[in-house]
């Protein structure tokens, strides 16, 4: 047993002082120190640094590992120039990443307070990774494929790498999951098999969803700058789906809608009323030319979202804080207070209530999972522990997960 004080514990949305945390694998109590100590007298104490703030470990919904090896190759800007130079250099990125560089990737994620994130594979190439790394991986196996003629093989090599993150050793801290990649790339017929599947095993789902404005003229038009793309690479100038057909294949199964950037008032509603949650990627969506999702509206539909970096195919870093900080100035007409506390909140307790983990929040039974954030001074007002937190963090000072010590 060990007993961890801080200054203050992030619970609930807010920011408490004299309280602290007895746990090992697991949080078994929160109370004051000394009772605590009196509690558990021979437990292992451990005294934060002077200015510390106790929080649950965060949580990055949507990573794409595969991609790590991007620096200068992807042109950004706008989406379908970006997506062209994606088909051009995505051999040899995928050649070049490889296990050392999604390694490091990881430990960069765990020193800025990450202890669970949500890998998105296409390939099953960083299984092995993500099985190595301390963190907890749900591990999204990413179905895509459009054309009829190839469906069979794509769902049977799709199913192949479900089996693979099904059968990791259970030392291994992964959850195997499921992602669809898009509506314009994949066929119905294997998008409700795989809707299907991950029901069936009560596996978290996920999908791309109205990422850029070229994406909703294809699905609504069959027209704009995808119908070239499609014609030039796939010979087809038809999508296969709608935006409401492929709304509805998720209507009874909970799924993780990543960057909503397009999606309307009413398909906004429509995830609200299935029970679908909203990843929100600032970075990615500014770099690739996409927009603003509105986050305002997800706010008065009660609509629950996340804050994830996507991968380093469009981003500079998988920093949680980098992502916290971008987010603050593309929502420059949101009170600075508030948001603050509401990102810290998306990559907390919301992400893990998206992602189905045992983590989030700091309360009896939970995972012990905790990053430690010093700030430079005392905070003269707690209500502003949540935005000094996000300004002045760079790396977190210690992180745990599972009840040991990683940074």
């Amino acid at each position: 047993m060990k007993i961890i004080i801080a200054d203050y514990l992030y619970i609930d949305g807010k920011y408490v002082e004299n309280l602290a945390i007895a746990f090992d694998t697991h949080i078994r109590a929160v109370d004051t120190p000394e009772n605590l100590i009196g509690d558990y007298p021979d437990a292992q104490l451990i005294r934060a640094k002077p200015y510390t703030v106790l929080y649950p470990g965060f949580i990055n919904t949507h990573v794409h590992l595969e991609f790590s090896a991007n620096k200068t190759a992807l042109k950004y800007g706008s989406f379908m120039p970006w997506l062209d130079t994606v088909i051009e250099h995505r051999d040899n990125l995928l050649k070049d990443c490889n296990n050392e560089m999604m390694r490091k990737e990881c430990e960069q994620m765990m020193r800025s307070g990450i202890t669970t994130f949500g890998a998105i594979s296409s390939f099953g190439t960083e299984l092995q990774i993500c099985e190595e790394v301390p963190q907890r991986v749900v591990f999204f196996n990413e179905l895509i494929g459009s054309n009829a003629q190839y469906a069979d093989m794509l769902y049977g090599d799709f199913l192949e790498r479900v089996q693979a993150s099904q059968s990791c050793d259970n030392e291994s801290r992964i959850t195997p999951a499921v992602a669809i990649h898009s509506p314009y790339s994949v066929h119905p017929v294997i998008l409700q098999r795989a809707v299907t599947l991950a029901k069936q095993h009560k596996m978290p789902l996920s999908t791309h969803f109205l990422e850029s404005q070229a994406e909703r003229e294809w699905l609504e038009e069959g027209s704009g700058e995808f119908k070239a793309f499609f014609e030039k690479f796939f010979n087809t100038s038809t999508p296969v789906t709608t935006i409401k057909e492929f709304l509805h294949a998720f209507d009874t199964y909970p799924t993780h809608f990543v960057h909503c950037v397009q999606a309307n008032d009413e398909e906004l509603a429509h995830l609200k009323a299935h029970g679908h949650t909203v990843a929100h990627c600032p970075r990615s969506n500014r770099y690739l030319g996409c927009g603003r999702l509105a986050i305002e509206k997800l706010g008065e539909l009660d609509l629950p979202y996340t804050v994830a970096t996507d991968g380093l195919s469009s981003n500079d870093s998988l920093n949680i804080f980098d992502e916290f900080r971008a987010a603050l100035m593309m929502h420059h007409q949101a009170p600075i207070q508030q948001l603050a506390l509401k990102l810290i909140k998306a990559a907390t307790e919301d992400a893990a209530k998206a992602l189905g983990t045992n983590g989030g929040t700091l309360h009896v039974g939970k995972d012990a999972d905790f990053a430690l954030v010093t700030l430079p001074e005392l905070p003269k007002r707690a209500e502003e522990i949540a935005l000094w937190s996000i300004l002045h963090t760079r790396e977190v000072d210690a992180l745990y997960i599972e009840g040991e010590k990683y940074v």
